[in-house]
């Protein structure tokens, strides 16, 4: 398909997901400004996070009820409670501010996660057309331009308070972008009609899981395998999460193409497969180049497996249930930025960053032996 017909057909959702893309891009190239501001030290600032995780968290399960309450208006005020947030984050002066200012960022970032994937679903079974991976690449490129851009402006000096202005005017505008008019689906009200399947909802949330797990141990800690355990300079460091963003973002633009042509589940697990030989390497690698290669091809096949999965279950199900489907399954998923960080550490200490890559790795295939074929069979 066009991509131009494809991005105005999901215009809609795709201020969604470049609001969140853009937002946590400049939060986090800001971060060490933001924690320095309120004095915090790494645990207390880490326990601030995960607190504002669970209005992620809880946020996730509750969007369809949010979007049944406030219809089209759902959308926008996801987004304005997010610019909200971040920009009590920049002017936060202790952490109980920033914890209770994180919460509120995460709330709104949390209800448009869902409601944009259930929107591109309901789109994609309107027009019989896929758009999830385009829609995805469009959020990877947004948050690599509004890092790249944020490190230009800290390097130019400019306050941080000013940057977070910038970014509120932005989000305003995506906010007014984003209103939509939802379609009436017979049932969606209705919560006895969302008899969902569970073990279809539990095996889709698991993958979902598994390739956050995968993103979420490169972003947060190939840096430090990089500059650690193979002795790079601080500026190969920052190659690695770099170097993830590109490729997800390439990764998910040819999956858009591909989708057309493979099947969902035959290119989810090639690109798991793809994806845990990528990490592998990075974990075996004995020179910095050599990891940069495995962090690329794992960034570059896992970046298609969570759209595919979450496009994927809101075609299984009938359209009452798509909107809660992908709520729960995208909820079982997020549980990878709870015990990711922890997992990761845990084995690092006790093995070292190279076991706790290769970890991540048998547990991609894993998933490519066991979930993903059990998703096909329901599937075809």
């Amino acid at each position: 398909m066009n991509v131009v017909r494809a991005f105005y057909l999901s215009r809609k959702p795709v201020a969604g997901f470049f609001a969140i893309g853009a937002a946590w891009a400049v939060y986090f190239a800001q971060m060490p400004v933001i924690k320095a501001n309120v004095g915090a030290s790494d645990g207390a600032y880490g326990a601030a996070l995960l607190f504002a995780a669970f209005g992620a968290f809880a946020a996730m399960w509750l969007a369809p009820a949010c979007r049944r309450l406030a219809g089209g208006m759902a959308m926008p005020f996801g987004i304005a409670v997010l610019a909200v947030g971040m920009f009590w984050a920049s002017a936060s002066t202790s952490l109980l501010m920033l914890t209770f200012a994180m919460l509120l960022a995460s709330i709104g970032s949390g209800v448009i996660d869902v409601l944009v994937n259930a929107r591109v679903s309901e789109i994609e079974e309107a027009e019989g057309v896929k758009l999830m991976n385009l829609n995805h690449a469009l959020y990877a490129f947004a948050y690599g331009g509004g890092a790249l851009l944020t490190a230009t402006l800290r390097i130019a000096e400019v306050p941080t308070i000013h940057v977070f202005a910038g970014l509120l005017i932005v989000l305003l505008v995506l906010a007014v972008w984003s209103y939509d008019i939802p379609p009436q689906i017979d049932g969606e009200n209705d919560p006895q009609a969302e008899g969902l399947s569970a073990p279809l909802v539990i095996i889709t949330g698991l993958i979902v899981l598994m390739a956050f797990l995968a993103e979420a141990a490169t972003e947060g800690w190939s840096a430090l395998h990089i500059e650690r355990t193979l002795q790079g300079a601080a500026g190969q460091g920052a190659l690695g999460p770099a170097v993830l963003g590109l490729m997800m973002g390439v990764g998910r633009m040819a999956g858009h193409w591909l989708s057309q042509r493979v099947r969902d589940t035959n290119l989810m697990l090639c690109a798991t497969l793809l994806s845990a030989s990528g990490i592998a390497l990075a974990g075996a690698a004995q020179n910095v180049q050599m990891a940069l290669v495995g962090f690329a091809i794992g960034g570059l096949g896992i970046s298609v497996v969570a759209p595919l999965a979450l496009s994927l279950i809101g075609r299984l199900v009938p359209a009452s249930q798509r909107l809660a489907a992908i709520s729960r399954a995208s909820v079982i998923g997020y549980g990878a930025f709870f015990f990711g960080p922890p997992l990761m550490g845990l084995i690092s200490e006790g093995f070292g960053l190279r076991t706790s890559f290769i970890a991540v790795a048998f547990l991609l295939a894993m998933t490519a032996v066991a979930l993903i074929p059990a998703l096909a069979r329901r599937a075809h």
